[in-house]
């Protein structure tokens, strides 16, 4: 554990102590949320994110330990374990660095190479090796070996080559030569299949791309790979795109790690040809398929990333708190479902309008909405952003002006996963007698409510914030995206008494049985007036009652405290500041003058140090705040529905739905997002769009770019800058192609920069190399 311990203090910039403290909690059962709010002082304050990645690269680390100790003891076992192989196996600091000493050892099935040498020909492979001025065809008469398979020069030589190759593809000192190489130097390549150039345009971007492998992103790559798997790119890495033949030049790397100087030597060209086949036949196919594996594994992972830090903006979104909402579910032909929810998320009615096309009922259905907004006291109506949304905003507006005495507020909202939480069990549990398409409309009120409660119904991955989500680990994905809610849903906190068995799910130290047996004791005791009444859940014990109690908020209930973030078992130290300073728990909860003068110091102890009673202290102050922004609304432009009605130059207020590594997506109403390209966000330098903007945020942006049968509209927020003309902007490529494109010219720099090469190397100018040449032609 040692090992891991300080290795995984050096990745997070910890102390060791800190790490052991950690991971010992994690093996007890603590939860990340747990840890990082109420456990502080035995980690040292580390956060929750440095807390997922210890718990993430702990079960890496804890593996590569145990394969070290596999592949230890089976090397051992064969009696070919050295002092030197010992000691590099040790010092292996990852998965691939260990497999690579391991292949020479590794149980495999029969190889040409093996068969080669079960029939004695490895002392002839092992002179030709050491002295090159050895006849070939003449030594080899001596390993003719007919009842082995061998019974000419030719095989007993072939037999030979195959050893040597092999020897030299397991060679770890050599492929660690090869990668160090390919990383600062290589070049991806993708090309378009012939015949597959109408079928595949949409990725016409990358029909003859060329790009330096360290510097493509993850959006790039994962668009590259996802084309190579429907048969429209070829893709190849060059490990050398400066050598006029890079085969050539690898074979030289290889005849450069053994010193093979054969210039004028008999077997100078046999060994050429073994030199060039294990490049060929044996490192070329295992390199390209690693890196290009190592690309995908690195490309998931940003993918991934983008799509958490999408998530948790989305899930952190301003609510608009416990407000009377009706919920608009919109439609053309079928109609638009109605749903309304009262300040809790209790459904009050429901029905279907058909203001639009065929049926066009209008004026009626501004009749229906004014009436149930009257009837239940309507304050917020909700209109979900798919299909006919900007019609159903227009008829939400003329509700407003025919009925402005009720002072309603019309929101757009984000409708994706409304869908697969109206077929999901649990809406079908909710709302037995409802019909499907009732129950989006409900979830489309309730998340404007509070996104949080309602959005953490729905599979993560349905939410559809991400890009390239469906060409990811599926299961990388769906553990990270869990840890995501997760840690929203606990840092927000959770009303247990009209919390969801979904919400109350994701909270620290409970799981779906016990989430559902707390709401079966509220149902049948009534509401919870204390958190003391959580232990007689039934299967709650005291170590769920412990990771849990603090998440759980308990409104107007017997103890005050209940309402706040303070742990249960830190109430003791509530109620020594409150008897030092002679006031009752209510006098004391919300008195901030009081509160900042209070010394943190002055109530430490041997079970709680300072971070937790200054957290403590500044719950009192603020009980139970919420995180999350306070909530505004977006107004999209009249007139402005559809793409063809953009125009270059307008300003418009818009909602970041989405944002990449390469830029923010914008919704402004039109049912297409536009791109604001990462250097178009600001006139400061930013390597992140997050850095401005994040999912959720309101924005201003201005039309530059719009390409109507692609789809596809670019944005600026810099709003000052000179606008192009509308001919010039049609004729221009969309910016999607200018952020795919972005760095390719900065790329040429630094492969340049990067290609620093040994002069012998790069001049190919050794005997070896002209002999290459001569075996060509």
């Amino acid at each position: 554990m040692s090992n891991i311990s300080a290795r995984l203090a050096q990745e997070l910039n910890a102390s060791e102590q800190q790490v052991l403290a950690a991971t010992t909690l994690l093996d007890e059962g603590a939860t990340v949320p747990f840890i990082a709010r109420y456990r502080k002082e035995v980690t040292g304050g580390l956060d929750d994110s440095q807390l997922r990645l210890l718990e993430q690269r702990l079960s890496y680390l804890r593996e590569l330990e145990e394969r070290r100790a596999f592949i230890t003891k089976t090397i051992e076992e064969q009696g070919k374990l050295t002092a030197q192989l010992a000691s590099d196996i040790a010092q292996a600091n990852s998965k691939t660095e260990l497999e690579d000493l391991y292949l020479p050892y590794k149980p495999k099935r029969r190889t040409k190479g093996q068969i080669a040498i079960e029939a004695g020909i490895e002392p002839l492979a092992d002179r030709l090796f050491e002295d090159p001025n050895l006849s070939p065809e003449l030594i080899a008469e001596d390993f003719i070996n007919a009842d082995a398979g061998f019974a000419d020069t030719k095989s007993v030589l072939d037999g030979a080559k195959f050893i040597l190759m092999e020897r030299f593809a397991e060679d770890a000192k050599l492929l660690a030569k090869f990668r160090a190489h390919i990383s600062a130097n290589a070049q991806l390549q993708s090309r378009v299949i012939k015949g597959q150039e109408d079928s595949g345009s949409k990725y016409r971007d990358y029909f003859e791309h060329n790009e330096l492998l360290s510097k493509v992103p993850s959006h790039r790559a994962l668009a590259m790979l996802r084309a190579r798997n429907e048969g429209v790119l070829q893709i190849t890495i060059n490990p050398e795109p400066e050598a006029q033949d890079h085969q050539q030049f690898c074979a030289q790397m290889i005849a450069d790690h053994y010193g093979l100087v054969v210039q004028g030597a008999a077997a100078s060209e046999w060994l050429m040809v073994v030199v060039q086949w294990a490049w060929k036949v044996k490192l070329s196919l295992h390199l390209e398929n690693e890196f290009l594996g190592s690309l995908r594994e690195k490309a998931e992972n940003g993918a991934i990333d983008v799509f958490a830090k999408n998530l948790k903006d989305l899930l952190m979104a301003a609510p608009a708190g416990p407000k009377v909402t009706m919920g608009i579910d919109p439609g053309l032909r079928t109609g638009c479902k109605i749903a309304i929810v009262d300040a809790t998320g209790k459904l009050l009615a429901t029905t279907t309008i058909y203001p639009h096309a065929p049926q066009n009922h209008w004026d009626k259905s501004i009749r229906t909405i004014e009436q149930l907004s009257r009837q239940h006291k309507v304050q917020l109506i909700a209109i979900g952003n798919g299909t006919a949304s900007r019609e159903t905003d227009k008829l939400a507006a003329e509700v407003q002006k025919a009925a402005s005495d009720l002072n309603l507020t019309k929101i757009m909202v984000s409708e994706a996963g409304a869908s697969v939480y109206s077929a999901s069990e649990f809406a079908a549990n909710e709302f037995p007698d409802l019909d499907v398409s009732l129950r989006g409309a409900v979830s489309i009120a309730r998340r404007l409510q509070d996104p949080l409660a309602e959005l953490v119904k729905i599979e993560p991955k349905s939410i559809g914030v991400g890009q390239y989500q469906h060409d990811v680990s599926q299961s990388q994905l769906g553990q990270t995206l869990t840890a995501v809610v997760e840690d929203c849903v606990n840092s927000v906190g959770v009303d247990v008494n009209t919390a969801s068995v979904p919400l109350l799910t994701r909270v620290s130290g409970l799981n779906k049985t016990l989430a559902n047996n707390i709401v079966k004791y509220r149902d049948s005791n009534g509401s919870f007036s204390n958190r003391k009444q959580l232990k007689k859940v039934e299967r709650l014990g005291p170590k769920a009652f412990e990771q849990a109690a603090g998440f759980l908020r308990i409104i107007d209930g017997d103890d005050p405290l209940d309402a706040s973030a303070v742990h249960p078992e830190a109430y003791p130290v509530v109620k020594q500041i409150s008897q030092s300073n002679e006031l009752d728990l209510q006098s004391l909860i919300g008195n901030s003058d009081l509160l900042k003068k209070l010394s943190a110091n002055d109530y430490v102890d041997e079970k709680f140090g300072l971070p937790t009673v200054t957290d403590i202290i500044s719950e009192l102050d603020k009980p139970g705040r919420d995180p999350r922004p306070e909530f505004k609304t977006a107004q999209f432009k009249a007139g402005v529905e559809k793409i063809s009605d953009l125009k270059v130059g307008m300003v418009l207020e818009g909602i970041v739905s989405n944002v990449a590594n390469f830029g923010a997506f914008v919704d402004v109403g039109v049912h297409q997002d536009g791109l604001v390209h990462i250097s178009a966000i600001t006139d400061k330098f930013i390597s992140d769009p997050r850095e401005v903007v994040k999912a959720g945020d309101i924005v201003k942006v201005k039309v530059i770019e719009v390409d109507v049968d692609r789809k596809r509209i670019s944005f600026t927020m810099r709003l000052n800058d000179a606008t192009p003309s509308s001919s010039d902007a049609h004729k221009n490529k969309p910016q999607q192609k200018a952020a795919q494109n972005h760095g390719r010219k900065n790329d040429r720099r630094d492969n340049q920069k990067g290609n620093r090469r040994d002069q012998g190397n790069a001049a190919m100018g050794n005997a070896f190399a002209e002999a290459f040449a001569k075996l060509k032609k």
